[in-house]
């Protein structure tokens, strides 16, 4: 089978085009942006085409002859984009996706949104039906997106939005790197106190539900969360990273009225002190304050899917790579001055 992937040379497109290789298939790659594993991706046979979504002409010579169309491309990272880059990838993206895959006659599109969707969840677990209500741009654009993909779905094209929850693992090197840095230089600084909710999907989790949504004839139209089995609090969260990356880290909390009391000028030491620029550790803190936990029976229940890797595993392997990589290193002195 011939398989595009939008994205496909970041963390997540990686894993997946790993998978799809291994499978026998013949695997294309759209991505304007170079990956970590693009020489170990092409030596496996890969085809990666340099573009973007945004380019409606590209989309449509690199969706034509696929029989399955996987769309990752996304603008999510440690760099605040301008709005417009948001609304160009997800949403007009999204349509030139979409278009192409229609007049190629493309089987099915697995389309990726975000649990961000759904903003903070206040009665968890939440689920597919839990009220969209995004808290930024980003993710104000997946629901765009996602309106997108149901405009096409009601013209009776076949089309799958995934959910994915946190996603971690080897080869991610921004959502969750920040954290291991931390914890293995022995401190972690805690906003609050600690209780809130995350729900983590191991990446290679999560590319198994991809290979299912791709393949089941009953996940047309439908929309499901991924997610590992159960969610954690912060503070369990940190404590497995720690015994991953073995070290006896201290948490010292910082109360969310500190945060208000001394305003601008905490955000912009423990910005400095955690590697992250400002604006962005600004719409971090909401890791600190979100309830983000879901029930994930939908995928469960219609789609057979079982997260394989627990998560003290997942911590494991992914602690494993970054070692081997080299990405732990101190974060520097200032948080110790902080402490």
């Amino acid at each position: 089978m011939e398989v595009l992937i939008t994205g496909g040379t970041g963390f997540v497109g990686a894993h997946l085009i790993r998978r799809l290789l291994a499978r026998g298939h013949r695997v294309r790659s759209l991505d304007k942006n170079p990956g970590l594993f693009d020489a170990e991706l092409s030596a496996a046979g890969a085809t990666l085409l340099s573009g973007s979504v945004t380019d409606a002409a590209m989309v449509d010579r690199a969706v034509a002859g696929c029989e399955l169309v996987y769309h990752l491309a996304s603008p999510f990272g440690d760099i605040l984009q301008p709005d417009s880059v948001y609304w160009d990838i997800e949403v007009n993206g999204t349509r030139n996706v979409l278009q192409a895959s229609e007049k190629h006659r493309v089987r099915r599109v697995v389309h990726c949104s975000t649990q961000g969707v759904h903003g903070i969840i206040t009665d968890p677990p939440g689920d597919e039906e839990s009220p969209l209500a995004p808290r930024d741009y980003y993710c104000y654009s997946k629901v765009e997106g996602e309106q997108v993909c149901r405009e096409f779905i009601e013209k009776g094209m076949d089309v799958v939005v995934v959910r994915p929850t946190s996603v971690y693992g080897p080869g991610d090197i921004r959502g969750w790197l920040k954290l291991y840095r931390m914890v293995a230089h022995g401190w972690f600084l805690m906003i609050g106190n600690g209780r809130t909710l995350n729900h983590p999907v191991y990446v290679e989790n999560l590319v198994d539900l991809f290979e299912l949504v791709g393949a089941s004839p009953v996940a047309k139209g439908r929309v499901y969360l991924a997610g590992d089995d159960e969610p954690v609090t912060l503070t369990a969260l940190v404590r497995g990273v720690a015994a991953a990356v073995g070290s006896q880290v201290r948490i010292v909390r910082f109360p969310w009225y500190g945060i208000a009391w001394f305003g601008a000028t905490t955000v912009e030491v423990i910005s400095k002190a955690v590697g992250i620029k400002p604006p962005v550790f600004r719409r971090r803190l909401s890791w600190f304050k979100t309830n983000r936990a879901f029930r994930i029976d939908r995928a469960k229940q219609e789609l057979g899917y079982q997260p394989r890797v627990p998560l003290n595993e997942g911590l494991a392997r992914t602690a494993s790579w970054y070692k081997k990589a080299g990405y732990l290193t101190a974060v520097g002195h200032l948080m110790t001055l902080l402490v």
